[in-house]
């Protein structure tokens, strides 16, 4: 695994960075599988992690509907169990925890250059899961899956922070720990840097 040091920036190399949530700033996805393991149950219905792990960088709405096909079901009813895995979800927050060497990136450049959290996932989480690892105040802009018509790998969410953040989107790096994310970097036109060189979490 690479130093820890080779996430050193160079300042004046670029103009902004934008951090995924989910797996990249906050180790969250036990927690997710859990919510959705509770969502799932009343419908007698479960997730494996086998199943689940490699998928963490989808939509929310991606997931479901390749969780559908996967359990040959036409067509979940999406709404109540969402509503259960969310609130399941929140239940669960003080059990989330930073992934530190990412984290510490962005506490060195807070207030140094514009940064962004950009996720699939829905804000109410996103913002909720940023909140209960205390690092919500790092960041001036917090785009969510709800601001976008197309989630990652479509580059709609990085261009929108970049957007939001007045930089062209080449001056913006990417911090993600999925392939959907790094692909919608790479749409983007933004330099990305995978953050499972640095953090592998024990699952």
């Amino acid at each position: 695994m690479p130093e820890v040091s080779a996430l050193a920036l160079a300042e004046g190399t670029f103009s902004a960075l934008i951090f995924d949530c989910d797996g990249t700033l906050v180790d969250t996805a036990p927690a997710h599988l859990r919510a959705l393991q509770v969502g799932l149950a009343a419908l007698e219905l479960t997730m494996t992690p086998e199943w689940y792990y490699p998928r963490g960088g989808l939509t929310p709405d991606a997931m479901w509907g390749e969780y559908e096909a996967h359990v040959g079901v036409a067509r979940l009813p999406r709404e109540s169990l969402n509503q259960r895995y969310t609130a399941a979800f929140q239940e669960g927050l003080d059990r989330l925890e930073e992934v530190t060497v990412i984290a510490e990136v962005a506490r060195a450049w807070h207030g140094r250059v514009p940064m962004a959290v950009a996720s699939n996932g829905r804000r109410l989480n996103v913002e909720a899961s940023l909140r209960a690892t205390k690092l919500l105040g790092l960041f001036d802009w917090v785009v969510a899956a709800e601001d976008v018509r197309h989630g990652k790998p479509e580059p709609d969410v990085f261009l929108e922070a970049a957007r939001r953040m007045k930089v062209e989107p080449e001056g913006c790096i990417v911090f993600e720990d999925s392939n959907e994310g790094l692909e919608a970097a790479r749409r983007a036109g933004m330099r990305a840097i995978d953050i499972r060189e640095f953090f592998r979490p024990e699952r």
